[in-house]
């Protein structure tokens, strides 16, 4: 007796898209639990209180809220859907340089910190 068997079919253009907005909330998480860190680093050594520290802390903040921005394009990606189209192309534009600006914020503040413990 033959089986018949199911083959499935897979587009893999959402799978891509998928995969891709998988990836940038993984990045997100990493980044958001990162600043997390070093906000908490700097309020528990005291550093906060003093004028690099308080840049730091204010530079760190606008990160976390350039994150907070690439958290709501990505809510707004996932109701999009992940199919080709020019305004998912643009939100993903968005969200490269939102994630730029931070991490060339993120490395700012590094730099500020680690000169403040030395």
């Amino acid at each position: 007796m033959a089986r018949k068997r199911s083959a499935t079919i897979v587009d893999l253009q959402v799978e891509r898209g998928r995969r891709r907005l998988h990836d940038y909330e993984a990045r997100i998480r990493a980044v958001l639990d990162q600043n997390r860190g070093a906000l908490s680093r700097l309020f528990a050594s005291g550093s906060i209180f003093t004028r690099r520290g308080t840049r730091t802390g204010r530079d760190l903040l606008l990160a976390h809220q350039h994150l907070l921005r690439v958290e709501a394009l990505l809510g707004r990606l996932e109701d999009l859907g992940t199919g080709p189209s020019e305004e998912v192309d643009v939100i993903y534009r968005e969200l490269d340089a939102l994630l730029a600006k931070t991490s060339e914020l993120t490395e700012k503040t590094s730099a500020r910190a680690s000169k403040g413990r030395e």
